[in-house]
């Protein structure tokens, strides 16, 4: 432009015509404007060049991207092939388990359907056992009176029972140190009342003054019996008897009493347990036995589960099975569950003795399917 206008200014001064001046300019604004279009040109390729670069930059990147993309198609097609492997394994899994669960279901509803049958059998069976022992019962009583009948007045049964007293004692131990020495039946009263109760007095046995609370010989009594009546006492002191739950619980807590227990067998053996401090619990507490200090021929251990346990019958089921072990051994009992003693359970006379769950058992002397012969329980004072 500078130069454009030296030389446009040097026309005009040499006096060159009009013509001359515009078609120098022309000529000019011609080289200027390719110069212009040149410059432009010039920046629009590099700007070309800068754009094509970038793109194939990016054209690299997405291809890297791509392939990124593929091999993760890739990967998850083969995750997605494993998880429906995984799932039809699984699915025959969860069938099997399924069908297993139902076969199982079905065999416990078979067995709920068995022990509930087993269940009425043995309430069925109870019933039976109840009623034999009761036809038996009639039948001894019938056949005892039969033979008094017959009798002489001299007879052994009246060398075997003594003559009943008429004074009341508190226990046998106070019979026997008042001067009474025979053995028989004497007349005791409640702790702190007037209420009397006949027991048996055994005035011999390791110098006397013992108050019997059981005695089992013949199987005349029926010892499957309710709550109420082994709480009064039943049988006839005389022979086979149950003194009483409240009148031992009521007389044992008053002092402190040592627990015989004598047994025999059908070979003519006998053997005995002692144990050195005894008492019942109140009924509120379910007559429930304490025992300590065992000594005797009856076994080196206890064969009347420790620590004591609550007593049971048929009417009410007190002790730490399922199975209702009064209703199942017959008899009212200090059960565990149901344990390895039941000294009033079913009487089975020689040569059906053996292999009776429910008899009259002392496991730890004869074994628990061994039922005795005969069995006497007794207390006195341990400072007798």
């Amino acid at each position: 432009r500078k130069e454009m206008q030296h030389i446009t200014e040097t026309l005009l001064i040499n006096g060159s015509g009009t013509a001359k001046l515009v078609e120098t300019c022309v000529f000019f604004f011609i080289l200027i404007l390719r110069a212009f279009v040149l410059n432009q040109t010039t920046r629009l390729e590099l700007q070309l060049l800068e754009h094509s670069l970038s793109t194939n930059k990016l054209e690299r990147q997405i291809s890297v991207q791509t392939s990124e993309i593929t091999k993760l198609q890739e990967k998850n097609s083969f995750l997605e092939k494993r998880v429906l492997e995984m799932e039809d394994k699984h699915t025959l899994q969860l069938k099997s388990i399924k069908d297993e669960k139902d076969q199982l279901q079905v065999l416990v509803a078979r067995q709920n359907s068995i022990i509930e049958e087993l269940e009425k059998q043995l309430v069925t069976a109870t019933v039976n056992n109840s009623v034999l022992q009761k036809q038996q019962h009639d039948l001894m009583e019938t056949v005892h009176n039969l033979l008094t009948m017959i009798s002489t007045p001299n007879s052994a049964k009246n060398n075997f029972i003594a003559k009943e007293e008429q004074i009341s004692f508190k226990d046998c131990a106070e019979a026997f140190k008042s001067g009474l020495t025979t053995s028989g039946i004497y007349t005791l009263t409640f702790p702190n009342t007037a209420q009397e109760k006949k027991a048996y007095c055994d005035m011999e046995s390791n110098g006397g003054g013992w108050t019997v609370l059981q005695r089992r010989e013949d199987g005349s009594v029926d010892f499957h019996r309710t709550w109420k009546e082994y709480k009064i006492g039943f049988g006839d002191p005389a022979g086979e008897y149950w003194l009483g739950n409240e009148f031992v619980s009521q007389l044992t807590n008053q002092k402190r009493y040592v627990l015989k227990i004598i047994l025999k067998d059908w070979e003519g053996n006998e053997a005995y347990t002692l144990y050195d401090q005894f008492y019942l619990a109140s009924e509120e507490q379910k007559y429930r036995i304490h025992l300590k200090g065992l000594t005797g021929t009856a076994g080196k251990i206890s064969s009347i589960s420790q620590p004591g346990n609550d007593f049971s019958t048929k009417d009410a089921d007190n002790d730490k099975c399922i199975c209702k072990c009064s209703q199942m051994l017959t008899g009212g009992w200090w059960f565990d569950a149901c344990g390895p003693s039941n000294l009033n359970g079913m009487y089975y006379p020689l040569r059906q003795n053996n292999n009776k769950f429910n008899g009259i058992k002392w496991y730890y002397w004869k074994g628990s399917g061994y039922s005795l012969k005969a069995t006497t329980m007794m207390i006195r004072p341990a400072d007798f």
